[in-house]
């Protein structure tokens, strides 16, 4: 409500030739649509937190924010990878169904013109594919945030199977010694600097 009343103040600010007015309610209008988007983010958050934890929505809000920000990387490269893989699944849904519709379409009925069967098809698939994502999305958000509160409780050890624990544990050595190389690196060289 407060955006498109903000967006009538734009269009009478216009109509005044009121620049100023006009690029200050734009900005106004920009803050408010991140607002907007950050409380989206940490309501879904939250509720994610309500259903691992059990606690109410503000606690859940909490730990939620501080969470996403103790993991931001985590949550970067995860939230650049979903977008990826939602819009390889989005347009590989809505290709797949129109692709089999059409030929389901052709072979059934051949002397019908396939065009309006196809708009629909494009319609359905959009609402399924937008559906479907956004609930992979979603168990991708979970996912994640189980993931780092069983990781921050020290829990779950005994959930791991032995395989996977083991090539974590191997992977886990490997960054270890690959940081303490580039750390060692960089100070034997400056040593060797200072001795020339």
């Amino acid at each position: 409500f407060i955006r498109y009343f903000m967006k009538y103040l734009e269009k009478q600010a216009q109509a005044q030739k009121n620049k100023c007015m006009v690029y200050t309610l734009r900005v106004i209008q920009c803050c408010i649509w991140c607002f907007e988007k950050c409380i989206k983010f940490l309501n879904k958050n939250a509720y994610i937190q309500i259903a691992l934890t059990g606690n109410n929505f503000c606690t859940s809000a909490r730990k939620a924010f501080f969470l996403i920000l103790r993991n931001v990387i985590r949550f970067g490269t995860l939230a650049a990878l979903s977008g990826i893989i939602h819009a390889i699944g989005f347009v590989f849904i809505m290709s797949a169904t129109v692709v089999v519709g059409y030929f389901l379409m052709r072979e059934m009925h051949d002397d019908i013109s396939p065009f309006m069967p196809i708009v629909c098809f494009i319609l359905v698939s959009y609402v399924v594919a937008k559906l479907y994502m956004n609930v992979f999305g979603l168990a991708v958000d979970t996912s994640l945030q189980c993931f780092l509160c069983v990781e921050e409780m020290g829990l779950g050890q005994d959930c791991v199977p032995p395989v996977l624990a083991n090539f974590v544990k191997q992977q886990t050595s490997k960054a270890a010694v690959t940081a303490q190389a580039s750390a060692i690196l960089p100070a034997q060289t400056s040593t060797a600097s200072a001795e020339l």
